[in-house]
């Protein structure tokens, strides 16, 4: 007993709390660190941003120069000084627009990646700020020059005029592992220098287009966006960004620009100021379990294509609505959220192999990625026809052929149009008279005879893909016809 109460005093002693479950080889004891030391080291180089922007003050014209107004009441009342339109009478303000000044916007935090004073920070920190003043733990305060932004990703880079300062390391955020102990530093609700620690609760986190968030329980708050959030090699492995939060504060949840998307998106900032983004013009939908099976694909993967904007990239390579995208460019696509990441990442110009799933098979086709600063245009007129009544088909619907219009308005090539439901599966699914319905299975459908035939031969035990066309999206619903 005495031997355990030494040992215990021995970790004490050293800064350290140890948990001993049941310390053997297969369970080694495990320590919080101490990140005193790390904290010491890294925060020289954490930078508190403050912006301001120009805002117009309204000032009150009839006032009397180098007297206070109330005074300047007193004399108009008894002394007769005359007021423009009015003589002798009461103050009549007229307010009129003044020269702008400048006020405060808002607080946040960066941090120096380079000693020349280039510094990381969120684009919604700075954006729309008419100066931003950075300021060093060691009182410094400096103007910085933003070199460019990137709003999509919420990346930013600035630079001020400093040599010779602190910077901090640069991680691997691909390598970061759920469970790891993280910490970040910043200027929560602009009290500088702050830090808190906790873990990383999940990686790749879908809450934006083009980027998979670091999501960890470490406090962040307003302000300490654009602050580091580092391991305990103390190296960068992400950038502070957003909070999940009902009420404005923080609620458990955290979430940081993982560095190595940061850094590539910065070095075109730097480069030329802006990001390059790739696209090729597709809308996508979510790809559900049922969705997978009636289409032959097993799981859920690959991105669905609700629509292809007409002429654009995807158009010309040949990807049509309701075709599934599952490898782009030589990288899987698991996902529809990973489409844009990975087409985003491509240079524009770039022929890139897609590989796609189409009526039960795959097939490879070639898309060109142009920039997405590429104007694109679609046409999205709604479709509505009355309704004439239902069908006795296994679908229950009342169909007519497609006319020539809005078969170029839809960007279609054949189907039938929806002209009445009954209480069939499609009105069950949400189908609406205007709809189009253009395949069945791998089908094509080219009118209504043919689509007449199709439908009574169908298996009633089994459910089939039904490709409808709206507006300008093709939604996949499976069907069991009754």
């Amino acid at each position: 007993m005495k031997k355990h109460f030494i040992a215990l005093l021995a970790i004490l002693s050293l800064g350290q709390v140890a948990f001993i479950p049941n310390a053997s080889a297969q369970n080694p004891r495990v320590t919080i660190p101490d990140f005193a030391d790390l904290v010491e080291r890294a925060s020289p180089a954490v930078v508190n941003i403050r912006t301001t922007e120009k805002v117009a003050v309204q000032q009150t014209q009839g006032g009397i120069p180098g007297m206070p107004e109330d005074q300047a009441e007193f004399f108009r009342r008894f002394f007769g000084v005359p007021i423009p339109g009015i003589p002798n009478g009461p103050k009549q303000a007229q307010p009129s627009p003044g020269k702008p000044q400048e006020a405060d916007r808002g607080v946040g935090s960066g941090f120096i990646i380079e000693s020349n004073g280039l510094i990381l920070t969120n684009a919604h920190v700075v954006e729309s700020a008419t100066t931003i003043y950075v300021t060093l733990t060691d009182k410094r305060e400096f103007k910085a020059k933003l070199l460019g932004m990137d709003k999509r990703t919420d990346v930013a880079v600035l630079k001020i005029e400093a040599r010779d300062l602190p910077r901090l390391p640069l991680g691997d955020s691909s390598r970061v592992r759920v469970g790891e102990w993280v910490l970040a530093i910043g200027s929560p609700f602009g009290l500088e220098n702050t830090v808190t620690a906790g873990i990383v609760s999940a990686k790749s986190r879908d809450t934006g287009d083009y980027l998979p968030f670091i999501q960890t329980d470490v406090a962040v708050n307003p302000g300490n966006s654009g602050g580091p959030l580092l391991n305990t090699a103390g190296q960068v492995i992400g950038i502070n960004s957003q909070i999940f939060s009902r009420s404005g504060g923080y609620m458990g949840i955290s979430f940081a620009i993982p560095i190595d998307e940061a850094m590539r998106v910065a070095d075109q900032l730097r480069t030329n100021g802006k990001m390059a983004r790739g696209r090729i013009g597709v809308a996508l939908g979510e790809m559900t379990k049922e969705v997978a099976e009636s289409l032959g694909l097993g799981k859920p993967r690959g991105a669905y294509v609700r629509n292809v904007e007409p002429g654009g990239p995807a158009a010309l390579g040949g990807i049509e609505s309701g075709d599934v995208i599952l490898n782009f460019n030589g990288r899987d696509i698991s996902k529809s959220t990973d489409l844009p990441r990975v087409v985003g990442e491509t240079k524009p110009g770039t022929t890139a192999n897609v590989q796609i799933w189409r009526k039960g098979s795959t097939r490879d086709l070639s898309v060109t990625v142009i920039d997405t600063d590429a104007s694109a245009s679609a046409s999205k007129k709604p479709d509505a026809s009355p309704s004439n009544g239902a069908s006795a088909n296994a679908f229950g619907v009342a169909v007519s052929d497609v006319s020539d219009a809005k078969k170029k308005d839809l960007n279609i090539k054949g189907g039938v149009e929806v002209t009445g439901l009954g209480d069939g599966p499609l009105a069950r699914a949400g189908i609406r008279p205007g709809d189009v319905i253009i395949r069945i299975a791998d089908a094509d459908i080219t009118g209504v005879k043919q689509f007449e035939s199709l439908v009574k031969g169908l298996d009633a035990n089994k459910a089939v893909p039904v490709f409808i066309r709206r507006a300008d999206s093709t939604l996949v619903i499976p069907v069991k016809p009754k």
